[in-house]
């Protein structure tokens, strides 16, 4: 693996599947030979520690944005998040073939634009939400049969392992950056830097054919702050099941195909839930998803190329509050001469909220002029440009249109518009 493509997997699940599915030859194209983290080698200790079984990660990532039109009011917010961890390689520390044992904590600042300016239910910034401290990860990883059977057991968050779309992660919206967030807002499903117990299986039943599975954990008092650091707090109220199914053109050894992702999941949440838009509670919540990414052009000797991807997800109207998702997007990997790593993406979302809130809404607030008055859902359409001037260093500016940011709050709102910047550091 490039010492490029290693320095993007510090930036965590999200951004490394970002770099190392659409353009890890562009990566290593930055600046052969650079540095691949801001603090370097550490005088050669690094490699050292890492030779032994014991490896460094960090990241820094701030989300800059401002609502320039529309929304609740205009304003500018920042909002950032940092984050350390340690992985230990078992078998150089103590003989355990094939074992790895993970550790992170995150810490997240800052205010939202969507939540404190524009008022829309997809975020503006990825990095926004659950401003505290906290154990993001405690986990051992085990690889089994040469590598076709992996397994996690620990305390994690199961998005690490499921339901995600790293090539989202070239735009900011938390939207696409890097699942649906019709997963999150419909059950106990959860993605970083939610962390719970859970055990994760991959299976590798062909060399371009993979099944993923496992047992969640379902305890919402794990995401208060006070719980940051206690893994153990009480509140369990049911248990996660997914199951997903992978085609990936591209990945075995020695394929010509282009690269690309195609994945089919469900899942099963058998917690108790409000019933939507009436009364009473359900006794479980489910849901199925479809994502899809592909490569359609590339060339191999400079890393550029062009992938397009798309998202459908489906839940129930007794217990969804988005019951229908899609997305939609394309990324450009290698833009002007001599800017090889640099990308230009677009992409467009749109969450339906479930008609009987709709409904319920209209009915309990005379002020509105009934149910065809409220919106049906929120779309946003975001284009940014990716600038990747050192390994270690990625820098994003764009534009995100969001068109009915009061369709959650049932509300009719004047579509907004939010300018801004991410940036990236891997230390």
């Amino acid at each position: 693996m490039s010492a490029g493509l290693l320095a993007v997997m510090a930036l965590g699940p999200a951004h490394a599947l970002a770099q190392s599915k659409v353009a890890p030859a562009a990566v290593a194209a930055v600046a052969p030979g650079a540095a691949s983290t801001l603090t370097g080698d550490w005088g050669g200790a690094r490699t050292a520690y890492a030779r032994a079984g014991v490896n460094f990660r960090g990241d820094y990532v701030s989300e800059t944005y401002a609502n320039v039109a529309g929304g609740q009011r205009r304003g500018s917010a920042y909002a950032q998040q940092l984050r350390v961890g340690v992985d230990f390689d078992m078998e150089r520390l103590a003989g355990w073939s094939g074992a790895t044992v993970h550790f992170t904590v995150n810490d997240r600042r800052g205010t939202g634009i969507s939540s404190d300016y524009i008022g829309n239910r997809l975020p503006v910034q990825e990095v926004y939400g659950g401003l505290y401290t906290r154990l993001s990860e405690a986990s051992v990883e085990q690889n089994l049969l040469g590598g076709r059977l992996n397994l996690r057991l620990g305390y994690f968050a199961m998005g690490n392992d499921l339901g995600g779309m790293a090539i989202g992660c070239q735009l900011v919206n938390a939207a696409f950056c890097a699942h649906p967030l019709s997963m999150s807002g419909n059950s106990g499903w959860y993605n970083y830097p939610n962390a719970r117990w859970g055990a994760a299986v991959r299976y590798k039943l062909l060399p371009e054919l993979l099944l993923r599975s496992g047992a969640f954990q379902n305890n919402p008092r794990l995401g208060d702050e006070h719980n940051a650091f206690k893994p153990f707090a009480s509140g369990t109220v049911g248990v996660l099941l997914p199951l997903e199914l992978e085609y990936a053109p591209g990945s075995a050894p020695g394929s010509a195909a282009l690269p690309g992702h195609y994945k089919l999941g469900v899942f099963h949440d058998s917690a108790c839930a409000p019933r939507q838009g009436q009364a009473g509670t359900v006794g479980q919540r489910y849901g199925i998803y479809l994502l899809a990414d592909q490569m359609i052009a590339r060339d191999a000797a400079n890393g550029r190329g062009v992938a397009v991807f798309g998202q459908f997800t489906a839940n129930p109207r007794e217990s969804a509050q988005i019951t229908r998702w899609y997305a939609a997007g394309l990324v450009k990997t290698g833009t002007f001469a001599g800017r090889d790593a640099d990308t230009l993406a677009l992409g467009l979302v749109h969450a339906e909220l479930n008609p009987r809130l709709r409904e319920f809404a209209a009915a309990s607030n005379p002020e509105t002029a009934g149910y065809v008055s409220l919106p049906a859902g929120e779309s946003v359409v975001e284009l940014t440009y990716g600038l990747q001037p050192r390994r270690w260093l990625g820098v994003r500016v764009g534009v995100q249109y969001i068109v009915d940011p009061g369709a959650f709050s049932y509300r009719s709102t004047h579509d907004a518009i939010a300018l801004g910047s991410q940036l990236r550091i891997a230390f």
